[in-house]
């Protein structure tokens, strides 16, 4: 299954309460013996913000109270965000869901070596999981009663629901979900920081393209993959978290929810903003500047597209308007992924 599928498969949630015991603040290194060793990037070496040991009361993704006498220290996650969020925050998972998966797609934030695989993010391995003996599960839904949720909640483990996309506020949540695993591991420090530096990033992309002259402004972000041996477009539409970066650089999001329907499969994914179409569906975006991932894995769709002659007719295509991201920019991440899509646009942007 391509990470396509998967990015628009979402959990649902609820969320329990575990005694646990420390108090005061420490730095990451000083967090405790039973705590992995933090991420040897060179930030997280470098970092020297606190860690919260305290007690922790949180409202997570779904509405639901968890209480933890301290914060965490042995987390579990089961979403490749949060997974890049825990890293960026300098904390090792002892176990995450699709280790191979994630290595692929996501390269913002490195595993380190030894973390375990806690088996799929659709079917996580509840053994693998509890064998790691973690203090906080942390997984995603929209909804408080998805199996999975319920599967776990089973056990004598917190668990942590964060809500994986918001529509109506797709930068918000984003940033949101990496301020509550921050608040639940006592990393907000660390996580003022991150998002601080987010701000900045954001606000000079801004002022680098704010002056560049675009054929046109309209824009559209798109996945795929193949199925069937035919290619399947994903279109970012609004709401979708790159469309709204892209918006935020003074681009204008061209997939519109007529186009979707008329193209697509009746609307487009009220969770991530996503659409479904082929590759003649890009022809209703008109001249729009077309930007696409391309992960330059054995799976990817992006050699049989580039074969079509839909494709290469488009305005876009033949103005060399088209531009792929680069490989392991991932659609549903971070502070760090979407400074990495950020960048990408940019790049693209001032090339034009």
């Amino acid at each position: 299954m391509t990470r396509l599928r998967l990015l628009a498969a979402a959990a649902t949630a609820a969320a329990v309460a575990l005694a646990l015991s420390a108090c005061g603040t420490t730095t990451v290194a000083d967090a405790g013996s039973d705590a992995p060793a933090k991420p040897t990037t060179a930030e997280c070496k470098a970092d020297t913000t606190t860690t919260d040991t305290g007690p922790v009361t949180i409202t997570d993704g779904v509405g639901r109270t968890v209480e933890l006498e301290h914060a965490a220290k042995r987390v579990a996650v089961l979403e490749w965000q949060q997974i890049e969020d825990a890293l960026t925050l300098c904390i090792t998972p002892v176990a995450i869901a699709d280790p191979e998966g994630y290595a692929t797609y996501v390269t913002a934030e490195p595993v380190p070596t030894g973390v375990k695989s806690a088996g799929t993010r659709e079917e996580p391995d509840l053994d693998a999981i509890y064998a790691q003996k973690p203090d906080l599960i942390i997984v995603e839904a929209f909804s408080a009663d998805d199996e999975k949720v319920t599967r776990l909640l089973k056990r004598d483990v917190p668990v942590l629901v964060t809500k994986g996309s918001d529509t109506s506020d797709p930068i918000g949540n984003m940033k949101n979900v990496f301020s509550t695993i921050a608040k639940a591991t006592g990393r907000t420090e660390r996580a003022e920081a991150v998002l601080k530096q987010f701000d900045e990033h954001l606000a000079k992309a801004k002022a680098k393209v704010a002056d560049v002259s675009l054929p046109t402004k309209k824009f559209l972000f798109f996945d795929g993959w193949i199925e069937g041996g035919n290619v399947v477009i994903r279109p970012y539409g609004q709401g979708a978290l790159f469309t709204a970066l892209g918006e935020e650089l003074g681009l204008e999001g061209a997939w519109t929810d007529d186009i979707d329907k008329t193209y697509g499969s009746g609307g487009v994914d009220p969770a991530y903003g996503l659409g479904q179409t082929d590759i003649e569906g890009l022809t209703a975006v008109g001249d729009a500047n077309l930007f696409f991932s391309n992960d330059e894995t054995d799976e990817s769709y992006v050699p049989e597209l580039e074969k079509s002659p839909i494709w290469t007719a488009l305005p876009s295509v033949k103005e060399k308007r088209a531009h792929a991201f680069p490989a392991g920019v991932w659609g549903a991440g971070g502070p760090k992924s979407n400074q990495l899509a950020i960048d990408a646009y940019v790049d693209t942007i001032l090339g034009s």
